[in-house]
């Protein structure tokens, strides 16, 4: 016979066990993906072992004036890259990139340069990536050389310190909004150049791409450009502002990003000195497409 004490706690527990019980019974029932309805949780679960090719475009016109002559320049570039899942550890993504091809065409006032890119073509590097999509580390990256003559030498790191969109850190709802920040160098002879980003992000909502049903991100983009080198005897001091949008999709069941389509806008000031100083106006604009092609 129950004691008249436990018997009212009992009573007392009862309906906050029952609904523990059905919590964990709603919990169990839903996918790691959250749902669109009470908000998605977005992470990379790339498994291991996995192959994802992706083709990444990057077009850009630049045009300076030098002593009231107007000069273009216009870049594109095309990497075609595998990032090879090899698990997780310390919660963090480990991921081998290999360079399957890379093309680069230049076209400017002195004449048009397409270098020959065979030194990285199928190298490879180590990168370290949060759950989220922060890019910690690239062993190796830097490494990988090409040779742009004149222009001095260029590694690959630059293209892949943001190349993964970073992921809300909470579950998100359509309209909902979420702010990054990216810091991409570059080395540039004996100089380079620091670009700092900021994103506002937000969910658009929802569209299948190529079978996967993805997660759609519009994306707000402001920053600066800052940094200097030396060329032909010089010294070249780099200061701009930067504004973007973009528009990216995620397949949040998988747990991979699929594409993305963006369009930056710089605008800035080239301070030379030396045998003759000037401050030389910049203008640039650059479009950017990634998209997973296997």
């Amino acid at each position: 016979m129950f004691h008249k004490k436990t018997f009212i706690t009992w009573l007392v527990f009862l309906p906050v066990i029952l609904a523990l019980t059905i919590l964990a019974g709603c919990a169990a029932k839903l996918p790691i993906w959250g749902d669109p309805q009470t908000g998605l949780i977005l992470k990379y679960r790339m498994a291991e072992n996995q192959l994802l090719k992706y083709q990444l475009t990057i077009e850009q016109t630049q045009d300076i004036e030098v002593m009231g002559q107007q000069m273009k320049t216009e870049t594109k570039g095309e990497i075609a890259f595998t990032a090879k899942s090899k698990g997780l550890k310390e919660n963090n993504q480990q991921l081998g990139i290999t360079i399957d091809s890379m093309i680069i065409n230049i076209n400017s006032p002195q004449g048009e340069i397409s270098p020959d890119m065979s030194s990285v073509e199928g190298k490879s590097f180590d990168m370290t990536m949060t759950t989220l999509g922060k890019e910690l580390d690239l062993s190796g990256a830097e490494s990988i050389q090409y040779d742009l003559g004149q222009a001095g030498t260029r590694d690959v790191g630059s293209n892949f310190q943001a190349v993964f969109p970073d992921l809300a850190d909470r579950p998100v709802k359509v309209g909902d909004t979420w702010t990054s920040k990216d810091t991409i160098n570059e080395k540039i002879g004996s100089g380079g150049i620091e670009i700092s980003l900021e994103s506002l992000n937000t969910l658009d909502g929802f569209e299948v791409v190529d079978g996967l049903e993805c997660a759609r991100i519009t994306t707000k983009i402001t920053g600066t450009l800052e940094g200097g080198g030396n060329q032909g005897g010089a010294n070249l001091a780099f200061k701009g502002n930067i504004e973007g949008t973009e528009t990216w999709h995620f397949a949040y069941k998988e747990g991979i990003f699929v594409k993305q389509k963006a369009d930056i806008f710089t605008k800035g000031t080239v301070n030379v000195r030396g045998p003759q100083e000037m401050s030389i106006p910049l203008g640039q604009n650059m479009k950017i497409e990634v998209k997973l092609i296997k």
